[in-house]
């Protein structure tokens, strides 16, 4: 069966996806060219710019690739918990789980802000995990009473603090301890 025009251009794309994010985390984005990355993928350089402007698009579609997983495992980990708080920390614990996949902390959290600068950062969490916090929050807002003109600082303050963790977890701090933590930090924001 035939592909077509499509699946190829999307298939090349992946492959070069696949190849540079292997590249990115064990050599990291500076040590890493992009002749490289077309070796790896077993295509041309001229085949790799043809579907990215130059490395850093390419990053920028990995980061952006790593980030709509993390934010598919805290969709999936949280869409069937009856309660805004249950969700909340069913959410967390699917975030801990998507950033345990070896090298996605590097990307996403050190590489990922330093490269494509932290508004491009947000704008890629926007568009994958950022909804679901938001949503997890308002759902605990309402339940408490609260005013929702502090909902948007308030799940910027707690993604801050689930990037601190999954960075102190890959660097070997307990994961349970963290878990707790952030129980605790959204226990203290139901309350009225």
């Amino acid at each position: 069966m035939r592909r077509t025009n499509k699946e190829r251009t999307e298939s090349m794309r992946l492959m070069l996806m696949a190849a540079a994010r292997t590249l990115f985390v064990a050599k990291g984005y500076a040590e890493t060219a992009t002749p490289e990355i077309a070796s790896a993928a077993g295509v041309t350089r001229g085949a790799l710019y043809h579907h990215f402007e130059d490395k850093k698009a390419l990053f920028a579609a990995v980061v952006a690739e790593e980030a709509r997983q993390v934010g598919a495992g805290i969709a999936a980990r949280s869409e069937n918990t009856s309660n805004a708080r249950d969700a909340l920390l069913d959410g967390a614990r699917g975030y801990f789980d998507a950033m345990a996949v070896p090298g996605r902390t590097r990307l996403l959290l050190l590489d990922g802000p330093a490269i494509l600068g932290l508004r491009s950062l947000q704008d890629i969490d926007r568009e994958h995990a950022e909804g679901t916090l938001k949503a997890g929050l308002s759902d605990l807002f309402a339940a408490g009473g609260k005013d929702l003109a502090l909902l948007d600082v308030f799940a910027h303050l707690l993604s801050a603090a689930f990037d601190r963790a999954a960075l102190a977890i890959e660097a070997g701090a307990q994961r349970k301890d963290y878990e707790s933590a952030i129980a605790a930090l959204i226990d203290g924001i139901a309350v009225k």
